[in-house]
């Protein structure tokens, strides 16, 4: 079954939701935001609204409040039951109520509660919270402000109390009955390069000369039709910091989160790149076929089809494993689907048998059922001397998420995952989630991000040798420790950032006085060190940003839901959550107005607010296989069948046609059919799994030459065949698709070690010969090792 989420409306009567505005405030790495729900009460009864919204998993709350009719009334975050029950009662006395809560099933769904909303009334709600941002492979800073919150598919299990267990209607963009903005202001003492984004914005405004703050808007008239995304590019990103900030301290307090000052630090390891990469391993794909994946990636125009993304994205992976390791793919929806019973041994021919299966592999499993397979996999048996490592790609969500992070986290010991959320509303708790628990990282491709570039960097790094005993230590004036309160870090990639957190407690010393923080790690039994010193003032923040990050990062390894999180972690969750004001699974925030003389008079009515339609986000529900799409994007690589389905609001039907793919094709020339003019995808698909080509009329058909023309141009005598090809392979991929070296780097450098062992008395006449030859200007430096 499938949840809906969005902004909620049961009937066809007005809508209280007006507007929604979100000031966005990012200072180096951090962002502050804070967002006002705007609503206005113009029928003639008392109403209760209920409005559903996405957040990022690593956004901590930290404040909610509402200003009635001109009078502010700040809310108080208290134990999740009480704040019910506070609510409830109020609600049944005719006094009016406001309540925000994270949804017990997962912690990037939140729920506000407007109660007893007087005829002529209006309310603004603003909610406030700050999150660090991630960076990305080319430096830039990523904001994502979720505005797309997908249908959740539900599994067995009993989720009425989810607030996503809610009907709503699904409305065309055009007839959505509220409005949204943005304003952002972004500052960094580095200098600010640029601002990219996925939407219309206003051209970038810089505050100074210096250029180290700038203000961008979003464009009027922007719906939930996509995420709002930012891409920040400084100057210099890449600098080591520490940042200290004035605790809190209160009269008789002993002890507290909030009390003593707290650090945040902010390390960019240099690690050097290893000589001799892992080539043991169990590498199991796990890929999304629900109908959804038949959608395109974004709205944009000419987005790729999720499917065939994904289709690519394995092919690279497949070929650049290295021999000798072990690997299957499971593909899941309502059900599931192995390629091979177990692992089995990397080789040309088990490899052959998966990409036959890769092309003819379709989006039509159903719904997003990934708890199933998961288990399926984790009771496999390990394979000595080669540890797990798991890919997980899905564009759906599931209701319960904690009970799949927990299921992973279980089985933490065994492996890493690496995981990978596909197209708009994605769930950032779920993606993140299973990658955090494990040491893995997490990705998120929207837009223009190729699936295939951001799976092969994680491959990478799966591939890289084990960073082993890292440890951060402190080196503070006699008198002040630290007590660490990020989670242990087991886990370091290169070219990836490092953030921990610390109280820091005792007597701080003179203003001139200053620290050191040390991280150590062993890479290929050779020690590193990265040192950073420090000033040991700490400055007064206002909004608290460090404490309450670093409370974020601690309910994050503790907190496993509502229901899940452990008797022995949950007074924990409970008390840091209520010290530093941050919400959690165990806790909500109730206002109740207590400035009304008289209750509130008539019958309380109920209104919910409408969500878009979106491609996709309708039709995964299990009668639909297949995606909704727009007539102008209903475009699918293989022959369909078309249907068509019918919404309806306020009297109107809406029709959109079904895409439903036909059953698997098989033709001469499958990978021709399959991935097009695409000659990249071709030209891998033909390399062997030890890295080489073979020379024969498919390859040369790639290269726009006849295979009598490839065999004359031999420059040495009784040369193999595979060696001139191999050659020949690598500067097209060099001439022709450098810019997405990315994405075949690790299968080249495959293909150059087998040249290495094969050819190398002749590589450097082949070489020149190909290069002569396809007339390419490719440095032939490009073949050393």
């Amino acid at each position: 079954m499938v949840l809906p989420g969005g902004l909620l409306t049961r009937k066809e009567e007005p809508v209280p939701l007006k507007s929604i505005s979100v000031t966005l405030s990012i200072r180096e790495f951090v962002a502050g935001v804070s967002a006002t729900l705007n609503y206005e009460n113009k029928e003639e009864v008392p109403l209760e609204t209920f409005f559903v919204f996405p957040m990022d998993d690593d956004s901590a709350v930290y404040s909610f409040e509402a200003v009635v009719d001109g009078k502010k009334i700040k809310a108080e975050l208290q134990e999740k039951k009480k704040a019910h029950s506070i609510y409830e009662s109020a609600i049944s006395n005719r006094r009016q109520a406001f309540l925000l809560e994270e949804d017990k099933y997962s912690r990037d769904v939140f729920c506000c509660n407007v109660g007893n909303l007087n005829p002529g009334s209006k309310v603004a709600l603003t909610l406030k919270y700050v999150q660090e941002l991630p960076l990305e492979a080319d430096g830039a800073l990523r904001y994502v402000l979720p505005a797309v919150l997908n249908p959740r598919y539900r599994g067995s299990g009993s989720f009425e109390d989810s607030c996503l267990d809610m009907k709503t209607p699904i409305v065309p963009l055009e007839d959505l009955p509220y409005t949204f903005s943005m304003v952002a202001t972004i500052s960094s003492q580095h200098g600010i390069e640029r601002i990219q984004s996925n939407c219309p914005f206003s051209p970038i405004e810089y505050l100074g000369e210096d250029k180290t703050s700038a203000q961008v808007s979003l464009a009027e008239g922007h719906k939930f039709d996509r995420d709002v995304e930012l891409l920040i590019y400084y100057s210099e990103v890449h600098t080591p910091t520490v940042s200290v900030e004035m605790g809190q301290p209160k009269d008789n307090q002993v002890d507290g989160f909030m009390k003593d000052p707290s650090a945040m630090v902010c390390f960019y390891p240099n690690i050097p790149e290893a000589p001799s990469p892992v080539i043991c391993g169990e590498f199991v794909f796990l890929m999304d076929r629900s109908g959804s994946m038949q959608c395109p990636i974004s709205k944009q125009d000419q987005s790729q089809l999720r499917i065939e993304a994904a289709k690519e994205t394995l092919i690279l992976l497949l070929k650049s494993l290295p021999l000798g390791c072990y690997f299957n793919v499971y593909g899941f929806g309502s059900s599931y689907e192995a390629f091979f019973p177990n692992s089995v041994k990397y080789s040309q021919q088990t490899m052959e048998e998966a990409l036959k299966r890769v092309k003819l592999m379709q989006a039509d499993l159903g719904g997003t059922e990934i708890l199933t397979p998961l288990q399926i996999i984790y009771r496999e048996p390990s394979i000595e001397g080669h540890p797990l490592q798991l890919f997980v790609f899905t564009d759906g969500e599931v209701t319960d998420t904690f009970n799949v992070i927990n299921e992973v986290k279980r089985n933490r010991l065994r492996h890493r995952c690496f995981s990978f959320g596909i197209g708009e509303g994605a769930s950032t708790s779920l993606i993140k989630g299973i990658a955090r628990v494990t040491g893995g990282t997490s990705e998120f491709i929207t837009g223009k991000d190729r699936m295939q570039f951001k799976a092969l960097r994680a491959l990478k790094r799966a591939l890289q040798p084990a960073v082993d005993d890292v440890s951060v230590s402190w080196n503070l004036p006699r008198g002040l420790s630290a007590k660490m309160l990020s989670p242990e870090q087991t886990v370091l990639y290169k070219g990836q950032r490092l953030i921990v957190y610390a109280l820091l407690s005792g007597t701080m010393p003179p203003a001139e006085a200053t620290g050191e923080v040390d991280l150590k790690y062993t890479l290929q039994g050779k020690s590193f060190e990265n040192k950073v010193t420090f000033a040991l003032q700490p400055k007064p923040d206002d909004n608290f940003t460090i404490h309450r990050l670093a409370a974020k990062s601690f309910l994050q390894t503790k907190d496993m839901g509502f229901r899940d999180t452990p008797a022995k972690d949950k007074k924990d969750v409970l008390k840091i959550s209520i010290d530093c004001g941050v919400i959690s699974s165990q806790t909500a925030f109730i206002a109740v107005n207590k400035n009304l003389n008289k209750p509130v008079q008539g019958p309380l009515t109920r209104r919910d607010v409408p969500r878009p339609m979106l491609f996709g986000a309708a039709l995964m529900m299990p009668q639909y296989e297949g995606c909704a799409l727009p007539k102008a994007m209903s475009s699918c690589p293989l022959p369909t069948t078309q249907s068509t389905r019918t919404s309806h609001y306020k009297g109107t039907s809406y029709q959109q046609d079904v895409c439903r793919p036909c059953r698997p094709m098989v033709s001469k020339d499958l990978c021709a059919l399959v991935f097009g003019d695409n000659h990249l995808v071709q030209l891998i698909s033909l390399q062997n799994a030890d890295g080489s080509w073979y020379l024969d009329e498919n390859l040369a058909e790639i290269l726009g030459k006849s295979l009598e023309d490839l065999l004359a141009a031999v420059p040495v005598k009784d040369a193999d065949s595979s060696s001139w090809a191999t050659v020949l392979a690598l500067v097209w991929l060099h001439s022709n698709a450098k810019e997405m070296k990315g994405e075949w780097e690790l299968l080249e450098k495959k293909a150059r070690t087998w040249i290495h062992i094969h050819a190398a008395s002749i590589m450097q006449e082949l070489v020149k010969a190909a290069i002569a030859f396809t007339k390419s200007s490719v440095d032939p430096s490009i073949f050393a090792l």
